[in-house]
């Protein structure tokens, strides 16, 4: 690997050995990924897109929410092999990318990212105010498409900052402009801030209104219009391995931002394990393609049920459902 022919030029035989060591395993969880995580994630996904999308009038608000999380998990899932068969992250790599396709896909892998934790956050948001004010349909579906309209498109807006300093930092000096934005430490702490420090902090707060709301005994409570109980604890579920999976990626983040360039860090010795550190957690950051659909599967009572009406729709397609076209007049009249 690269970094341990620039760090063998500095040091001994046995740290080369270390460094290789590491390269060895990184090289095997990427494959392990691509043969396992890769393709169950993909599947996931695309089936928890489609079974909700074939049932729109049953979504309900976390239903669109977990849609929002899969679309962006399928991006990671086309991000994931390209990085994953490169030189960075195995020693069997299938191909070298420039420059332009680095900046491409760390942009997807930024947008993705964004989409994923905000998506988290204000699933969290709107599940307090689905329990604390039900009857208002502030959080619902049709609220919920929009804001996850809005989630996509500042994902994007800020995804732009960002890439203003990453790509400024691979081309040439010459340009006044670039010259003075050649800053990836910027970068990193933009995304650092607006993509992991905003959401932890508002699901922090979500999660404190929602225990009050749990501890206070209502009228309410038994209200019909409210959410299915286990959609607390796929909720708690999500944010929780949402944030184990993304949380050491930027905290390479975070590190970066403070100690400046690794390139520039006074000890050599620490070269090694802090790039096999930020490839294992973009690994972990990767894995949430497919932890987040499996979970939904799991722990969605509605999800079986969703599934067998449209593998019956798609069973009765060339001939005459009469049970379907009872459902269907009993919602016309």
């Amino acid at each position: 690997m690269w970094i341990c022919m620039v760090y063998n030029e500095t040091d001994t035989s046995v740290d080369f050995r270390l460094c290789q060591d590491f390269g060895l395993i990184l090289s095997i969880f990427s494959l392990i990924y691509l043969l396992v995580c890769f393709p169950l994630g993909l599947c996931y996904n695309v089936l928890l897109v489609i079974v909700n999308l074939s049932n729109k009038v049953s979504m309900t608000m976390p239903d669109v929410y977990f849609v929002n999380m899969a679309i962006a998990g399928l991006v990671l899932n086309a991000v994931a092999p390209v990085e994953l068969m490169s030189s960075t992250f195995t020693r069997w790599h299938a191909w070298e990318y420039n420059n332009e396709v680095y900046i491409t896909l760390l942009i997807l892998f930024n947008i993705s990212s964004l989409v994923i934790m905000y998506s988290t956050t204000l699933l969290s948001l709107d599940y307090y105010i689905e329990r604390a004010l039900p009857r208002t349909y502030m959080s619902s579906v049709y609220n919920t498409k929009h804001v996850c309209g809005f989630i996509w498109g500042g994902a994007v807006l800020t995804s732009f900052s960002s890439l203003l300093f990453y790509v400024c930092n691979h081309i040439s000096t010459k340009m006044v402009e670039c010259s003075k934005m050649q800053n990836k430490e910027a970068a990193d702490a933009i995304m650092m801030f607006i993509g992991y420090v905003v959401p932890a902090v508002a699901v922090l707060y979500a999660f404190v209104l929602i225990l009050r709301i749990r501890k206070e005994s209502t009228p309410l409570d038994q209200d019909s219009a409210r959410l299915d109980p286990s959609i607390h604890r796929l909720l708690l579920a999500s944010v929780c391995v949402q944030f184990v999976l993304w949380t050491p990626y930027y905290m390479t983040l975070l590190v970066h931002t403070v100690a400046g360039a690794p390139g520039y860090i006074s000890n050599a010795h620490y070269l090694p394990t802090y790039y096999f550190l930020r490839c294992l957690s973009k690994l972990l950051a990767f894995s949430s393609s497919f932890a987040m659909p499996l979970m939904y599967r799991q722990m969605n009572k509605n999800f079986s049920n969703k599934l067998q009406r449209l593998l019956r729709r798609l069973h009765c397609r060339d001939q005459s459902c009469p049970h379907e076209r009872s459902t269907v007049q009993q919602v016309v009249t």
